[in-house]
């Protein structure tokens, strides 16, 4: 039997004494955010796009520099009280914020994988492994979780975040909150982005959502053609 192909994205995050590295990548990212800490607080951060759609991507490294000073957190939409999501590359400020928790928790070593399924909303259910062991399994439409419990009924977009942090503990606030943002990324996969020259050409539809797509960004931002990516049927090729 053929293995069913969708959207896969790995998060690995890697701790030493003062020091946390987060790598990043699906179909169509890769980024990599290291944070230094003192065991309370951030003391630098650093960002860097290893490959991106845009080729302003790597220059919103510079947007994380308020994250300096903010006091470490298990909570990893901590980030956002230092400096603002829509401010910020996507997908480095989530790295951030994975990469503060994880100092804040002391660990060594932590995986994320996701797998959606091909489909919109997905030909079955969306998972999340985390360290290799499984921890969920959503079946979505495209508003909201629709089971198991205590996810059903929880709305994909708008209130997410504060839903997740009311009623889960850190931990699990923190997988649900990764796999609710690859359930909106793997949508990507239904569009050749490489059939635009700029990011402008997109412009209407994507306005406000990320860094390049803001004014002044989005007409010079050149699409990085060929750097797309289908990981399907060779996992391991994440994050290597």
């Amino acid at each position: 039997m053929s293995q069913p192909t969708g959207y896969r994205r790995r998060i690995r995050l890697v701790g030493s004494d003062g020091r946390v590295v987060g790598d990043l990548e699906d179909d169509f990212h890769h980024f990599r955010v290291a944070i230094d800490h003192d065991g309370e607080r951030v003391t630098g951060i650093s960002g860097e796009g290893v490959r991106f759609p845009w080729s302003t991507c790597p220059l919103a490294a510079e947007a994380l520099l308020p994250i300096t000073g903010m006091a470490l957190s298990t909570r990893s939409t901590a980030v956002g009280d230092a400096t603002a999501a829509r401010d910020n590359c996507t997908h480095m400020f989530d790295l951030a914020g994975l990469a503060v928790a994880h100092a804040a928790r002391g660990a060594t070593t932590r995986q994320y994988d996701i797998f959606i399924p091909d489909g919109v909303p997905p030909d079955g259910m969306a998972t999340l492994a985390l360290d290799g062991s499984p921890v969920l399994a959503w079946e979505v439409d495209m508003n909201q979780v629709l089971g198991p419990p205590p996810f059903a009924g929880v709305p994909l977009r708008a209130g997410f975040l504060a839903w997740a942090e009311a009623n889960l503990d850190a931990d699990a606030a923190e997988a649900a909150i990764v796999l609710r943002r690859a359930l909106h990324i793997a949508h990507g996969r239904i569009k050749d982005l490489d059939g635009h020259d700029t990011a402008d050409e997109l412009f209407p539809m994507m306005s406000g959502s990320c860094w390049t797509f803001t004014p002044g960004r989005a007409e010079v931002a050149m699409r990085m053609k060929g750097s797309t990516r289908d990981f399907s049927a060779s996992p391991d090729d994440l994050c290597r």
